[in-house]
């Protein structure tokens, strides 16, 4: 009777687990999705590492989307294969998600000496001349989007410009102002912050946001490895005793 009770009671834990772990896999795709839509626009200087994690992600979630569906089959079923195997698949996605993890700490370790290279390496390829250049598209976009200018400071120009002229989008907008705007270093609405301090905070958000999700979404899934192969081990134990 209390192994029976017992059985019951984990069959429906496991029920409930797999319609949270259907939400997760929802969670865990858009959050994929997001990343990749957001840093897009700055793959200029974003190298594979940060795609392939967001790309991780949303696999990982589509894959939990389908299996939770499983999972909740084998339980109802009080299936033993199905609850084994629907342990191992929790093992794999427990894995993978633990990697995406550790992998968005190790990015996020790692933004801001890469960025600094990046952007520094990119500067002297700035043409103001040429707009459609992806060099330019991409420096006038991110100084614009997070009011910065040059890569440390606006100091970084001068060693490219070799005189006081900025980007103009280096400076924000000039209210008032009679005849051509330019932007210089005297200019009042310059934005004396770097992009790397910028743009760095952001990725590096967006990798510990990864890092964060993954751990925590696999305790998720090891408790839900726990659950299936306790049910699975009930199951086997009341068909021996029948």
């Amino acid at each position: 009777m209390q192994a029976t009770w017992s059985v019951s009671c984990i069959k429906y834990l496991l029920f409930i687990f797999n319609l949270i772990f259907f939400i997760t896999g929802i969670i865990i795709c858009s959050l994929g999705v997001s990343i990749k839509t957001y840093f897009t626009s700055y793959d200029f200087v974003l190298e594979d590492q940060y795609f392939s994690i967001p790309n991780l992600l949303i696999a990982i979630g589509a894959i939990i989307f389908l299996i939770s569906f499983y999972g909740c089959y084998g339980a109802i079923r009080e299936s033993f294969c199905s609850i084994v195997f629907f342990s191992i698949l929790l093992i794999l996605i427990f894995v993978l998600e633990f990697a995406a993890g550790i992998s968005g700490y190790v990015l996020r370790n790692q933004t801001f000496d890469f960025l600094s290279e990046k952007l520094q390496s990119s500067l002297h390829k700035y043409d103001p001349n040429n707009t459609s250049s992806p060099t330019t598209k991409f420096w006038d976009e991110i100084q614009t989007d997070f009011h910065c200018c040059g890569v440390h400071n606006y100091m970084d120009w001068k060693n490219v410009t070799n005189n006081d002229y900025l980007p103009m989008t280096c400076c924000g907008p000039q209210i008032g102002l009679i005849g051509i705007a330019n932007c210089n270093t005297t200019t009042t609405t310059l934005f004396k912050a770097g992009c790397v301090s910028a743009f760095g905070k952001i990725v590096e958000d967006h990798a510990l946001t990864i890092a964060s999700s993954g751990l925590a979404l696999a305790f998720i899934q090891f408790l839900g490895i726990v659950f299936s192969c306790y049910l699975a081990k009930q199951i086997k134990k009341s068909y021996e005793t029948v």
